[in-house]
């Protein structure tokens, strides 16, 4: 999940839990604010009796009014007790038979030497009819408050993090690696984001030179190695035709050459490696998957045989490869095809299968050899650790690392699945613009 949208979802999550708890507080709220309003009402109307009194005097010693549907009445009459009285309670009323509870303001005071009550009340009913409609307005707003806020939480989450998509689009995904290109600085007023894209760049050129660095070393180590192992292996050949060379001597160049072949066919591996790297080779072939995969079984056929491994596989003839190397991805599935040969089982199967599947091409190399264990499966394409699979069979262990950058230089994905004792599938997933079918 993104991290504009969690911060989205956290705003949302936490303006909802505000919006419960004010919708459960909401009729307290209401009832107190009607019945503030009613009691400084009351107060008002309290006052304009007492000024009219002040003002007019008392027309009669006592009198009682009812509004016509008794939601409200006015009551004076005198007073027996001699204490201050002014308050505001609710209070039922029996009025023509009927008990109506009411909002009553009691106040006394004197005039002409007596004591007076003034009541002035108002129906608790009448008072609660705007309890609902202020409710209604209320929760009305504030969902409209609540999802203006949600609106601008997150256009304005995605303006302020706009600069970290922009960085990791173009500093870490549109890149192709350890190829970076020059440096492009991200437009940001967030300090932050400026801290983060400077030390990715920093990192990334530290990266870059160092497998700089390292294909330079794997060239010239490559270049510098394969002269003086040409060297030996001639003179080693011509120590052979001389007379004088006995039998327990030749024995010993025959070790001695086949220790420079092997040297010889590591340096060949990574001066190999080191070309793909460097994109050395170029992509311009158009040939049939299907010629391409009989050449290689060709080439490896006798291999099969000394093992009695049955083959089988099952390619589109009318696939072909275009815009490839031939010579690399006729090095990329003999690597592939031998490993499944060399690691695989006396009487053993390999099913080679070519699939088309929504809109995804794929070819997937099955063996029935002793697998891969899930703790090595992770670092099968790394050229510095030779696996134990590797040192029992007496091999390099490169074959899969120049698989893989045959691969990646034709932006192909592998994916490897593997289980102990009963075999591994190797599958090349192929984007669309190399295969014409």
């Amino acid at each position: 999940m993104k991290l504009n949208t969690k911060l989205t979802l956290f705003n949302t999550l936490s303006k909802l839990v505000i919006v419960t708890i004010f919708v459960l507080l909401l009729p307290v709220l209401i009832r107190n604010i009607n019945q503030n309003f009613t009691d400084n009402k009351l107060r008002k109307q309290k006052e304009k009796v007492i000024q009219t009194i002040r003002q007019s005097g008392l027309k009669s010693n006592l009198y009682t009014y009812y509004s016509p549907i008794k939601d409200e009445f006015y009551s004076l009459d005198e007073d027996s007790l001699d204490e201050a009285l002014d308050t505001i309670e609710n209070e039922p009323r029996k009025i023509e038979g009927d008990t109506i509870a009411y909002r009553i303001l009691s106040y006394n005071f004197a005039s002409d030497k007596k004591n007076y009550l003034l009541e002035i009340g108002r129906s608790v009913d009448t008072i609660s009819e705007t309890t609902v409609p202020l409710q209604n307005i209320a929760f009305v707003v504030l969902v409209g408050m609540i999802l203006l806020t949600i609106a601008a939480d997150q256009l304005y989450s995605n303006y302020v993090l706009r600069p970290l998509g922009q960085i990791i689009k173009t500093k870490l995904v549109a890149l192709k690696f350890p190829n970076f290109g020059p440096y492009k600085k991200v437009k940001t007023s967030t300090s932050d984001f400026e801290y983060l894209d400077i030390s990715i760049h920093k990192m990334i050129e530290t990266i870059e030179s160092t497998f700089q660095k390292e294909r330079e070393f794997i060239s010239n180590a490559s270049h510098e190695l394969m002269t003086p192992i040409s060297i030996l292996q001639s003179k080693i050949e011509n120590l052979f035709v001389r007379e004088d060379v006995g039998d327990e001597v030749k024995a010993r160049m025959l070790e001695m050459q086949r220790i420079l072949n092997r040297l010889k066919s590591i340096t060949k591996t990574l001066l190999l490696i080191s070309q793909i790297e460097n994109e050395q080779f170029l992509k311009e072939d158009t040939v049939s998957l299907n010629s391409l995969l009989q050449e290689v079984h060709d080439e490896i056929s006798i291999r099969l045989q000394s093992k009695n491994i049955t083959y089988e596989a099952v390619v589109p003839m009318d696939w072909k490869l275009v815009n490839v190397n031939k010579f690399l991805f006729f090095n990329l599935f003999f690597n592939l095809i031998n490993n499944a040969i060399k690691y695989n089982r006396e009487n053993g199967k390999i099913i080679l299968n070519a699939a088309h599947q929504n809109g995804v091409f794929s070819v997937s190399i099955a063996d029935t050899g002793i697998g891969i264990s899930s703790d090595n499966l992770p670092y099968i394409f790394n050229r510095f650790k030779k696996l134990r699979q590797s040192l029992q069979q007496d091999s390099f262990g490169l074959g899969l690392p120049i698989v893989m950058s045959i691969a990646n230089f034709h932006q192909v994905k592998i994916e490897v699945e593997s289980v102990v004792d009963k075999g591994s599938t190797f599958r090349l997933i192929f984007p669309g613009f190399l295969i014409e079918n």
